[in-house]
């Protein structure tokens, strides 16, 4: 099964890239977790940010793949503890079909993302850098993966 992230931003400083890199590179190939940049729009001093948030969107669901099931990460969604993500991993892993993450930029997801998925994952209530998200993500899932194959690094 593969698990695609797709986000807003690129360019990331070296600690996001090696902290993602670090928990996405231990799931096994049955489990691929793949991250997709997506360009942010320009934000400056008169930016219409409904638009860039809009067009951010169209390009996100464009990237999405054919099939998969689609979850908003999003701070109106339902917080997932550990064990309960590892349940859901386990049944879309179980389904065979893929699994797209989206991530919004600075502004959230767009609303035509957040209409387009299945489910809306709140990851917090607090706001979380956009950055930090995917490093959070990669290792939340590496998490419920050790969860489901008792491998010694959750230690819950």
């Amino acid at each position: 099964m593969n698990i695609d992230l797709l986000a807003v931003g690129q360019k990331m400083p070296g600690w996001v890239a090696q902290g993602y890199q670090e928990f996405a590179r231990r799931l096994p190939a049955e489990c691929t977790l793949r991250l997709t940049e997506l360009a942010a729009g320009k934000r400056g001093k008169n930016a219409d940010v409904q638009r860039i948030v809009r067009d951010e969107g169209e390009r996100m669901l464009a990237a999405i793949p054919k099939s998969v099931l689609v979850v908003a990460l999003d701070v109106g969604g339902r917080s997932w503890s550990t064990e309960q993500l590892a349940q859901r991993l386990e049944g879309w892993m179980g389904e065979g079909r893929g699994v797209a993450l989206l991530v919004g930029g600075p502004e959230g997801l767009a609303q035509r993302c957040i209409e387009r998925a299945e489910l809306r994952w709140s990851l917090s209530p607090l706001t979380l850098p956009h950055p930090l998200v995917r490093i959070v993500v990669a290792e939340q899932l590496y998490r419920a993966w050790s969860i489901l194959n008792n491998h010694p690094y959750h230690r819950g």
